[in-house]
């Protein structure tokens, strides 16, 4: 009995002397909050206790969703950060072909895609020329009739094309993505405007994962990353 009273003067004595040990530690202090409401009974209403249990609450909310703020802000440093590195990969080739394969393995290893490929509008989508072209510069470059990006992208309802469309697809072009194709489950399609005289063109992204794209994500980045490629592709086009 007299170690046990002693044990007891003597924690008594350390809280006395730094409370704020104990009212640091969040799980004395839920003990002590519930032998405070056992003691005073269930007749008596504690509106401290019940004010005190509220604001908890809150702040496990306010606790979760700094978390989310935090994690959203790491992701959006990330992306910044990926976009940047592709817009520097598709600046720094001196000729066409080499844009278009570094357009086909290090952009698309930077954005970390399957499949990418470069659609241009021609009034003659079939001629020997364009064939010889896409030949020469493999299977990321690809020539398609007037008004076959915007029907694409709008699949062919009545309505205008978003710069930027995000979307998950069952069954992806085969025209687009050639063999490819079977394997695609979200594109991210890039709407280019080439400059005056040039139909437009497309950039289409595509990946395997199916929520690698989809509708409710933001498009900044990748709008940025279009305007960018944009200029990029009046070069060549001059």
């Amino acid at each position: 009995m007299n170690k046990s009273a002693n044990g007891l003067d003597k924690m008594r004595d350390q809280i006395l002397a730094e409370p704020e040990m104990i009212l640091a530690d969040a799980d004395v202090m839920k003990a002590l909050v519930s032998a405070n409401e056992r003691a005073i009974g269930e007749n008596v209403v504690d509106l401290r206790g019940v004010a005190m249990n509220r604001l908890e609450r809150r702040f496990d909310r306010l606790e979760d969703t700094h978390r989310s703020v935090i994690a959203a802000a790491y992701e959006n440093l990330a992306g910044t950060k990926q976009i940047h590195r592709a817009v520097l990969a598709i600046l720094e080739p001196l000729d066409f072909t080499e844009f278009l394969q570094s357009l086909r393995d290090e952009v698309a290893s930077i954005l970390k895609v399957d499949t990418i490929r470069l659609c241009l509008e021609s009034p003659v989508s079939d001629s020997k020329a364009q064939q010889a072209l896409a030949a020469e510069y493999g299977d990321t470059l690809g020539f398609y009739g007037p008004g076959s990006i915007e029907e694409y992208l709008t699949d062919g309802r009545n309505m205008s094309a978003r710069d930027v469309t995000l979307r998950q697809v069952a069954h992806a072009s085969k025209t687009l993505y050639g063999d490819k194709a079977t394997w695609v489950r979200s594109e991210a399609l890039l709407k280019l405007d080439l400059g005056t005289g040039n139909l437009p063109g497309l950039l289409a992204m595509g990946s395997e994962d199916p929520h690698m794209f989809s509708p409710n994500q933001g498009t900044d980045l990748l709008t940025f990353f279009g305007n960018t490629f944009e200029r990029a592709m009046r070069r060549w086009l001059e």
